[in-house]
């Protein structure tokens, strides 16, 4: 058994690499664990995106987490939750959600990948920003540090059934279903010292 493998409820995991991108290209937030130079665990949320066959991150050329990374084993966990499953009893419920785990080795980029892979993750988080601002300048490249993961080994574990309530509990009186997220409500707020008649561009309104 490797540990892609399901130790559990097999039904919910998947191994369609579309449903697996589908989920990266959606969600800007990962959680990265590593182990520390003492062997101590560590785990840190960052901002992540897909560029072709790699998972991509970015930060500071001084992080101190990145540098550690680079070219150790990592797993990083990436998570969309959808709502709540909720039975007819507090055993049963659950939450709708869609979560993959990747393992390997990061790679530090340069040069062309590297300009590359950070656009990358600017068009991720802001679709269509690239052309509203400036390219990175040299500096700010170089102060940059990009790591790239690649898409080889991982897991997908996908819940969006209902709840699995005894036929007790089903001839009771208590409610069963879903709780569905959806859209959630953006707000747009502009930056203090933003000077007057700047607009809002267009990237930033398809968020509406």
């Amino acid at each position: 058994m490797t540990r892609t493998d399901a130790t559990r409820m097999p039904e919910k995991m998947s191994r369609d690499r579309a449903a697996l991108d589908a989920l990266l290209d959606s969600e800007i937030v990962g959680n990265v664990a590593y182990v520390h130079d003492d062997g101590t665990p560590g785990v840190l949320p960052t901002a992540v995106a897909r560029l072709g066959d790699e998972l991509i991150v970015h930060g500071s050329s001084g992080s101190r987490w990145m540098r550690l990374v680079s070219g150790a084993p990592v797993a990083i966990s990436v998570t969309a939750v959808g709502g709540i499953v909720v039975a007819r009893s507090a055993f049963e419920s659950s939450l709708v959600y869609s979560s993959a785990v990747l393992f390997g080795s990061f790679r530090v980029l340069e040069g062309e990948e590297k300009s590359a892979a950070v656009n990358a993750i600017t068009e991720k988080l802001i679709p269509g920003r690239l052309a509203e601002v400036r390219p990175n300048s040299k500096k700010e490249l170089a102060a940059t540090l990009v790591l790239a993961l690649p898409i080889a080994e991982w897991s997908l574990r996908t819940s969006d059934g209902w709840p699995d309530d005894t036929d007790a509990d089903i001839a009771g009186e208590a409610w069963g279903g879903q709780v569905r997220f959806g859209a959630r409500a953006v707000e747009i707020v502009a930056t203090p010292d933003l000077r007057s008649g700047i607009r809002v561009p267009d990237s930033v309104r398809a968020f509406e």
